[in-house]
């Protein structure tokens, strides 16, 4: 790699500017590119975001009388009656207290465009049968909660709806909004997951959206639970309130509801991101920008004053660098973040080269007269890493502060880099969360 500490300049970004100007009516892409300042963000590109299938206008209705079904409705097996959602009691798991009521149920003809967090569309199947939207509130504790179910036409379309949902999830672009943790729905239905949102909600307060998606036969509910807190809530009310509104299905149509004890384990959604990296969704939230990241291919290079990387010296086998950045926000064109991926023959050699690259930026400070450099978290689980901040004093009273991280996961290294400007940091547990994430993210990595 070669080296990192140059002046500010702009010039990948003013080109995505102008690339942006001209594919303003392309409504499915999005422009985002690096720039420079003590070292250069990662290149520039266009990064194209997902088109979920399926016809979106007010008019792409689904009923749900069983006479007005699309498609085969007819069938036997498909659900034909409301009564088949859950009830008040029955969402009593989500919370210790307080007790649920039914606040509204909606069909197909009236369901709203958007039931759930993260959805595209109004349906993940806009040629099924029917569907359903039940909303609930806790008036204790002011907690919210939703019931989507969309009946298909058969098996191998409610498995696509499934696959269109998780698509959602995974690929959201709803501003404000990150993935704080995810789960693999065992024992639910014949396929499920559970994904926690988070939202700011004040400065020591964020809004929780915690969300199952599961299918059997042929309809497909997901189960969303709203709540305010300090910290994200445990998936185990949503999977058992899941459960029982799965039960009632299965008991219905006779549909396979899954063998065993319900459990949620800890897994990452899938993403359609490069293999290895984050997904936008995975990238911090910050309350001045209120528009979503989006992923562009980066330039690897070897960091700022203090990290010396050399990626080759290292005998990576493989390296690749991401750039983050929200093109469409107002923010400095130093913003976005970078990510860095790297496999090695063994994981001793990876944990080598996490190794030095944090004894290179611990004795900074002493070994750079114009570095101050401040510890600001660490990884000691599976994955061990560390994060800091770091400030160069340029002269001419220029001071550039950055964030860096490193993190080795296997036979593999996760090196991030963020720089901070006014109005647009992150906390020191946030950027150590979002490192744990890149490493964990680092698996597919091939």
């Amino acid at each position: 790699m070669s080296g990192s500490h140059r002046a500010p300049r702009g010039g990948g970004r003013a080109a995505a500017r102008e690339a942006r100007r001209q594919q303003s009516r392309r409504r499915n892409q999005l422009i985002g590119a690096g720039a420079a300042v003590v070292v250069l963000l990662g290149g520039g590109g266009i990064a194209a975001v997902n088109a979920f299938g399926g016809d979106d206008s007010p008019g792409d209705s689904k009923s749900s009388s069983p006479d007005d079904s699309q498609g085969g409705g007819g069938d036997e097996n498909a659900l034909a009656d409301a009564k088949v959602l859950i009830d008040g009691p029955a969402a009593k798991p989500l919370t210790a207290s307080g007790s649920w009521a039914i606040a509204a149920t909606a069909d197909g003809s009236s369901a709203p465009d958007k039931s759930f967090v993260c959805q595209a569309q109004r349906f993940a199947d806009p040629a099924g049968i029917r569907t359903w939207v039940r909303t609930f509130k806790n008036a204790a504790t002011k907690d919210t909660a939703v019931q989507y179910v969309e009946v298909s036409n058969d098996t191998a379309a409610a498995g696509k709806a499934y696959t269109t949902i998780t698509g959602w999830l995974s690929q959201c672009n709803t501003p404000q909004v990150r993935l704080v943790a995810s789960y693999t729905a065992e024992g639910l239905g014949e396929r499920g997951v559970i994904a926690v949102f988070g939202q700011p909600n004040g400065t020591k307060s964020s809004k929780y959206r915690t969300v199952s998606v599961t299918t059997a036969g042929q309809a497909t509910m997901v189960l969303e639970h709203d709540t305010t807190g300090g910290t994200p809530p445990k998936p185990d009310g949503v999977l058992a309130t899941a459960g029982a509104g799965l039960k009632r299905i299965c008991t219905e149509t006779g549909a396979d509801c899954g063998s065993g004890n319900l459990q949620a384990k800890t897994g990452l959604l899938s993403t359609q991101e490069s293999a290895g990296f984050m997904a936008p969704i995975d990238l911090p939230v910050l309350s001045s920008v209120e528009k979503p990241w989006v992923s562009v291919d980066g330039e690897v290079r070897s960091g700022t004053l203090c990290e010396k990387i050399d990626l080759k010296k290292a005998k990576a086998t493989k390296y690749k660098t991401q750039t983050y950045v929200v093109p469409e926000a107002p923010v400095p064109t130093e913003f976005g973040m970078d990510a860095t991926v790297a496999k090695f023959a063994t994981p001793a050699a990876s944990a080598a080269f996490v190794a030095q690259i944090r004894k290179n930026v611990d004795g900074c400070a002493k070994s750079t007269s114009t570095a101050t450099v401040k510890s600001t978290g660490s990884l000691t689980s599976a994955v061990k890493g560390e994060t800091w901040k770091a400030t160069y004093d340029t002269g001419g009273g220029k001071v550039f502060t950055f964030r860096i991280g490193i993190a080795g996961s296997g036979d593999r290294a996760v090196y991030l880099l963020y720089p901070v400007l006014k109005n647009l940091d992150i906390t020191d547990t946030v950027f150590t969360e979002v490192l744990a994430r890149a490493a964990d993210r680092s698996a597919t990595f091939k």
